[in-house]
This record gives C-alpha cells, sequence and structure tokens, in this order.
C-alpha cells in the first residue's frame, strides 16, 4: 500500500494542473454556451417585459386613483377618530377656582351697593360729601321751623 506522503510532489502537482486545466476549459465552455443562450433568449424576454408593462401601467393608475379617493379619505378618517380617542380630556375649571370668582364678584357688587346706598344718603341729607363733613344722626333732628316754614336741622 502506498501512502500519499510517499508519492512525489511533482506528480501531485501535475495531477493538480490537469485538474485546473479542465476546470478553465468547462468553465469557458459553459460561458459560451451560456452567451450564446443569452443571445437567442433576449429578444423574447424583451417582448414578454414589453407584455408585462402594458398589462400593469393600466392596473397602477386604477390603483393610485382608488388611494386617492377610496383608501386616502378613510384612513384619514380613522386617523381622525383614534386621535380623538387618544387625546385626553380637557381639563374642567375646578370648583375652587370657580368659588373665588364668584367670591370676588360677589365682592365688587357689594362695595358697589355700599357706595349707591353712601351717595343716595349723600343727596338726601343735600351734601356733596366734597368738603369732608359727616352727617351725624343727631343733626339730622328737627328742631323747629321757620317763619317762611322751612324747617332746620342742628
Amino acid at each position: 500500500m502506498i501512502s500519499i506522503r510517499q508519492k512525489p510532489q511533482d506528480e501531485m502537482l501535475r495531477r493538480l494542473s490537469r485538474v485546473q486545466e479542465a476546470a478553465r476549459q468547462g468553465a469557458g465552455r459553459a460561458q459560451e454556451g451560456a452567451s450564446a443562450m443569452a443571445e437567442r433568449m433576449m429578444p423574447a424576454a424583451q417582448d414578454q417585459l414589453m407584455v408585462v408593462r402594458g398589462w400593469s401601467a393600466p392596473r397602477l393608475r386604477m390603483a393610485a386613483q382608488y388611494v386617492e379617493t377610496g383608501l386616502a379619505p378613510r384612513v384619514s378618517a380613522f386617523l381622525g377618530d383614534v386621535a380623538q380617542r387618544v387625546e385626553p380630556p380637557k381639563a374642567k375649571p375646578r370648583r375652587g377656582a370657580m368659588m373665588a370668582m364668584m367670591g370676588v364678584v360677589a365682592a365688587a357688587g357689594m362695595a358697589g351697593i355700599v357706595l349707591t346706598k353712601r351717595d343716595a344718603m349723600r343727596d338726601m341729607t343735600g351734601g356733596s360729601g366734597e368738603n369732608g363733613e359727616a352727617v351725624s344722626a343727631d343733626s339730622m333732628t328737627v328742631s323747629g321751623s321757620d317763619v317762611d316754614g322751612q324747617v332746620h336741622s342742628h
């Protein structure tokens, strides 16, 4: 029995070069055959490509029209509905803030009433209130009448 290690290297190199040469020749023949086949098939493939393009172009136009007029509005409405559902509820004014506002309005109303009553009292007493004189209840008592019938207060 002869082992590979005992064979001379020259013989191994010759066998390797023969295998490489055979592979090169086979690849060359395969390339030539593929080129010839591609040249024969090219016109038929181009014709088929034109048929496919002619068939697909109108369908693509119809699909574009459907997306524009049918699908897009539905998707838009759907997204709007989803956004409305996802949006958090609007914050309502708090009761405390509302009560404080009502208190301010009530205080302003009371101040207006007091000022109106005070002005009415000044008009009744005949004083303008501009000179700073205060009118007391005691000074409004009637002490008597004049000769001409007018009532005077002290």
